[in-house]
């Protein structure tokens, strides 16, 4: 009678020394190809995917987008609301084993504000005492408001109480970076090799145009609850590419949804569609720098006006978007946004005056306007720029060329405003308040590619920043939307849902207005198991 094989023996039979074990990966679809993984330098939603999975700011935030303590494992905020004091964890850990220090932190917020690193986010840390005069290089980096008290406490000074402040640590501005390899690399400081980082993972691979790959950091103080070992994120920008890779099970979890094929998808992989309400706005930039929009605001209007944003959301998008004509989407607590005239006038009128206005400015269908209008390379942006351009030439006669760009070009075209006439851009909530959405059109912000200038706008935001009373300050952002939708340095269109494709043996995954989504807290489920 022959006995079992011992189970060591078995396995050593099943899986020879030498032999490959098959490795149970997470593989995310991720839109464009990420410029760095600096987290100070770093800019789309791309790049904040990953980052969030390789760094761990003060604050971090739960499955369902609630705020919870990260490398800070408790705080406590001064009577006056300006004075915040973090603990760090004794357990925080870099990847290579080292311990995160309240120095970490100093250094680190100080290089996010540093012009010298530059950083487009910069202006983000703009409560933080000190930091719109360093920005400006009125102040060295030195004298902003943080400070270690002693390796595991660190205190940040606001210039006013900031109701939001909490939200902002969450961004990767405030992520710490390793000094060390900061100093002795450089630029190259994020590369695999040399990056050294403090969240649940760290980076392994990265090759251009095909994957990141990040491996569980054992060093992590919560690593005990990291449940997936080895993340890929791809770099995909068609989205019907990303849809075959994702049904022959290459990809795990879809960063975006073919819009010409979602009623398929509803249909035949509704279990596996997550769509959701998403605190971003989807619009088009006017580059207010160079005719022909400069110094004309009745073009700019006119073009606004006809857009017919609810045959855009119904016919084109399709997915449960809602039109919009304020800059800032609802979904915000205690906030209205603010709204043009004519946004509850019937599409008539709309036609009636943009007619009207597009003559004042100098055009007619003899002399039309003739415009480019850029959009990086994705399927969805380019059927959408297909609708808005033919809107145009029927009610206008505008003709309009189409310019698509790789995601790196499309950024550094926007930022030099060189060649840049009327570009496609969205804006994603970095916190659940207006100011996030805002503040981008301050004329100092470096996100600010419309080239908006406006002091009283500024003006406004700054007497936000500084009103400690929620009611009167969300007034002020309210009357600083206002302002800006009168002077219309873009063309709000609609308000975005999330939209994925998470495969079944996905568990973990649990909608949030922010579409944030640690890697850390997903996991397999087993097979058979719901």
């Amino acid at each position: 009678m022959s006995r079992p094989l011992p189970l060591i023996l078995l396995l050593l039979y099943l899986f020879p020394a030498g032999a490959a074990v098959a490795e149970e990966a997470l593989h995310r679809g991720n839109g464009a190809e990420v410029q760095t993984l600096d987290p100070h330098r770093a800019e789309g939603v791309p790049a904040s995917n990953i980052l969030r999975d390789l760094y761990e700011g003060l604050v971090i935030e739960a499955p369902n987008g609630r705020l919870i303590p990260g490398t800070a494992d408790r705080w406590k905020i001064d009577e006056s609301g300006t004075r915040y004091r973090f603990h760090i964890r004794e357990s925080a850990r870099w990847s290579n084993g080292d311990a995160v220090t309240a120095d970490d932190f100093v250094y680190s917020l100080r290089r996010s504000v540093d012009p010298a690193t530059g950083s487009q986010y910069a202006q983000i840390l703009a409560p933080i005492l000190n930091a719109e005069a360093i920005i400006a290089g009125r102040l060295p980096p030195r004298e902003l408001g943080v400070k270690a008290l002693d390796d595991r406490t660190l205190e940040i000074d606001l210039k006013a109480p900031t109701p939001y402040f909490l939200g902002l640590l969450t961004h990767s501005t405030t992520y710490p970076v390793y000094r060390p390899n900061v100093e002795r690399y450089g630029e190259r400081f994020s590369r695999p090799g040399k990056l050294v980082s403090n969240g649940a993972y760290r980076l392994a691979e990265w090759v251009v145009q095909s994957h990141v790959k990040l491996v569980r950091n054992e060093h992590y103080w919560n690593d005990a609850a990291t449940r997936i070992d080895t993340v890929y994120y791809h770099p995909i920008e068609d989205s019907s590419t990303e849809l075959k890779r994702y049904r022959a099970g290459e990809i795990d979890i879809t960063e975006a949804i073919p819009l010409q094929q979602f009623r398929w998808i509803r249909h035949h992989l509704g279990d596996q569609l997550r769509v959701a309400p998403y605190l971003g706005t989807y619009y088009y930039g006017f580059n207010l720098t160079r005719p022909p929009f400069k110094d004309n605001l009745k073009l700019r209007r006119a073009l606004s006006l006809a857009v017919n944003r609810d045959i855009l959301v119904e016919k084109i998008t399709a997915m449960g978007e809602k039109p919009l004509y304020s800059w800032v989407p609802d979904g915000i607590p205690g906030y209205r946004p603010a709204e043009p005239d004519y946004a509850h006038w019937p599409q008539s009128k709309r036609l009636q005056e943009a007619r009207r206005l597009y003559a004042e400015a100098g055009y007619s269908r003899s002399r039309p306007l003739t415009v480019e209008l850029r959009y990086n390379t994705s399927e969805n942006h380019k059927k959408v720029a297909i609708a808005i351009a033919a809107m145009w030439k029927q009610a206008l006669g505008v003709k309009v060329r189409l310019v698509n760009e790789e995601w790196k070009v499309f950024l550094q075209n926007r930022k030099q405003k060189r060649l840049t006439q009327l570009f496609r851009a969205g804006w994603i909530g970095d916190y659940n308040d207006p100011y996030t959405f805002l503040e981008i059109l301050h004329s100092r912000h470096g996100l600010n590619d419309e080239g908006y200038r406006n002091p009283r706008y500024d003006a406004l935001l700054d007497r936000a920043a500084r009103e400690a009373d929620a009611d009167k300050r969300f007034a002020l952002l309210r009357e600083a939307e206002a302002l800006a939708l009168a002077d219309q340095p873009v063309i709000p269109l609609f308000g975005y849902v999330s939209k994925h494709l998470v495969n079944p043996r996905v568990g973990g995954w649990v909608d949030n207005v922010l579409d944030h989504h640690y890697s850390k807290d997903l996991y397999f489920r087993k097979q058979g198991r719901p």
